[in-house]
């Protein structure tokens, strides 16, 4: 026993070593699950497991990860992988001991998300108030929450346990509403990036509390509401990402509402395809060439100058060292696939921005990720940034364009709402900021 625990934190120190100087998201994930096993044997070989320990592995390996990672790697590596580790770690489990309980799964997942939501928020919190005494409870609801939320003292906080262990949370049911709402005396909504879900901790618990908006959603309704009910002109939009699909409701409204209408990304193809054009490998959503002459159409009507790409940087293969080549629309290789707009196209789009007073930005021009193919979006982020507008910027990869270039300073407002802002940006009614309307 002691030669193998001694193995097994040996190889947990060298992992960890490689795992720094190899700081890529994949190494790190395969190097945190072997480094998960390393530590389940552990904990196996001292008997944890006899012990009613089943879960000592997954904690170390989350806590170690968090406590050493910023935001951005909290974001891009932690969250993502934990579900992806948690199955790993009961296939893993399957294969050593032959069977595994459903209960013990289901158990893991739920101690996956206490690990990751506690310990971040914890340390986050900690982070931005330094000397704030801050609890955890180990519940959203139920007599101990109750009994340290009624403990509290001026200037302490209470963080809750994630609400979505209860699936009363997603189905706005009232009388979980009324028990969240029990903990206190006024409720204040800042998670814009949530407000388009009728949820209870959302929706539910303004029927049971007096209710305001904090002063970021109060900012996102100034400026991403602005755009949509009263936008200052010329009013340009741009829109980018693989799938017309994913946007149809947001092309549709602006074009009711701008006077540029610029498109990227994997989604320009399809309207290029609806014009005619051969885009050979690209990705081209064939079901959605009507919808897109719809557009195209109605873009005419309303007397839209809606820019499509004029050349696109076609690559060999979907991969970052591919073979590419920039080529006009109208002679592209039909055996290349377009993954980024081209240098004249970027030129063009940054012209058309240069006199906007309003711009909406939402979505990457190529496959962002990728350097090769990150030009169009870098571009375009420059040109906003250079322009005098008012500039509303959101989507992933559009605010991740931003940052990498540090022009976050020269954005008026940065989104924090993915599925929000294109739902706003629809037109459609939040939930959650209706809730807060109405109690005006």
């Amino acid at each position: 026993m002691k030669t193998r625990v001694i193995t097994a934190i040996v190889g947990i120190i060298v992992l960890i070593g490689v795992m720094f100087t190899f700081n890529t998201l994949i190494f790190n994930l395969v190097i945190t699950a072997i480094t998960l096993i390393a530590l389940h044997e552990i904990y196996a070989a001292l008997g944890f497991e006899k012990q009613g320990w089943p879960l000592f592995g997954v904690l170390v390996p989350y806590t170690f990860l968090v406590m050493l990672s910023n935001y951005q790697v909290m974001r891009r590596l932690v969250m993502p992988m934990s579900f992806l580790l948690v199955t790993f770690y009961a296939i893993y489990l399957v294969v050593r001991n032959g069977t595994i309980s459903y209960q013990k799964a289901s158990g893991l997942l739920m101690f996956s998300g206490i690990v990751i939501f506690c310990f971040y928020s914890f340390i986050r919190l900690k982070e931005l108030l330094p000397g704030v005494r801050i609890s955890f409870a180990p519940d959203c609801i139920g007599n101990e929450t109750e009994k340290m939320a009624g403990e509290l003292r001026e200037g302490e906080i209470l963080l809750l346990e994630n609400l979505r262990f209860h699936k009363e949370e997603e189905k706005n049911d009232m009388e979980f509403a009324e028990k969240l709402a029990s903990l206190a005396d006024l409720y204040v909504n800042d998670g814009f990036g949530v407000s388009h879900r009728a949820h209870a901790s959302v929706e539910g618990v303004t029927h049971f509390l007096p209710a305001a908006a904090g002063f970021l959603l109060e900012k996102e309704i100034q400026y991403v509401g602005q755009a949509v009910t009263n936008p200052l002109h010329p009013f340009v939009a741009i829109i980018g990402g693989a799938k017309v699909s994913d946007k149809i409701g947001v092309i549709s409204n602006l074009l009711d509402k701008v006077d540029t209408l610029l498109i990227g990304g994997g989604m320009a193809n399809t309207f290029l395809a609806a014009q005619g054009y051969k885009m050979g490998k690209s990705l081209v959503e064939e079901d959605k060439l009507d919808l897109a002459k719809e557009l195209l159409a109605k873009a005419k009507k309303n007397k839209v100058n809606m820019l499509l790409p004029t050349d696109l940087v076609m690559a060999a293969a979907f991969a970052p060292d591919a073979e590419h080549v920039t080529e006009k629309v109208k002679n592209l290789n039909q055996a290349y696939m377009a993954l980024d707009i081209g240098a004249e196209t970027s030129k063009a789009y940054a012209e058309a921005l240069a006199d906007a007073k309003m711009i909406v930005w939402n979505g990457p021009m190529g496959v962002f990720e990728m350097d090769a193919f990150c030009k169009g979006t870098e571009a375009v982020a420059k040109a906003v940034a250079k322009s005098r507008a008012t500039s509303i910027v959101g989507g992933g990869d559009s605010v991740a364009a931003i940052e990498k270039l540090g022009l976050a300073k020269r954005i008026t407002h940065i989104s924090t709402g993915g599925g929000a802002s294109l739902e706003y940006l629809e037109g459609k009614v939040l939930p959650g900021v209706a809730a807060i309307a109405d109690k005006d």
